[in-house]
């Protein structure tokens, strides 16, 4: 019995220790994929870089993404998942390496000399688009397509 009750509280730690942060152990998990399918890659020099972003006041800046992922190019199409994603609002830039820097390469007014795409397709005009503009709100499961911009 003295055995019984001492493998309790292991076991309970165990059990407890087992969850994420913020999660519940008697609730399920309330995370969510973002599947990104990017159509219009004019070839399959370089990388293709997935920039994931969730805080608007970082929106488009290098090195302050929520997530970051880099496939081979490929002509024409290419697809990447974001798993595990708390619920919650996300904006999503998409650029062609094509020459393997790992930097967007802009010319002299900051306009990329490659290939970029923004989430729900968001054009930009005189400057990138808004967070809000390109915000993708995930509350479960969810597949997105991008145009790649040339």
């Amino acid at each position: 019995m003295t055995k019984l009750l001492l493998l309790v509280p292991v076991v309970l730690a165990c059990v407890l220790t087992s969850f994420q942060p913020g999660t519940s152990p008697l609730l399920p998990s309330t995370t969510h994929d973002l599947r990104i399918e990017v159509s219009n890659i004019a070839n399959s020099k370089g990388l293709v870089e997935f920039a994931l972003y969730k805080n608007p006041d970082v929106f488009t800046q290098a090195g302050k993404t929520h997530r970051l992922f880099r496939l081979d190019a490929q002509k024409g199409t290419i697809v990447h998942t974001f798993k595990d994603l708390e619920a919650g609002k996300y904006a999503i830039v998409v650029y062609h390496d094509e020459n393997h820097n790992k930097i967007c390469d802009k010319n002299f007014f900051g306009i990329p000399t490659e290939a970029y795409a923004f989430s729900n397709n968001m054009r930009p005009k005189l400057s990138a688009p808004s967070f809000e503009e390109c915000a993708v709100k995930l509350q479960q499961d969810r597949s997105i397509s991008i145009k790649m911009v040339y």
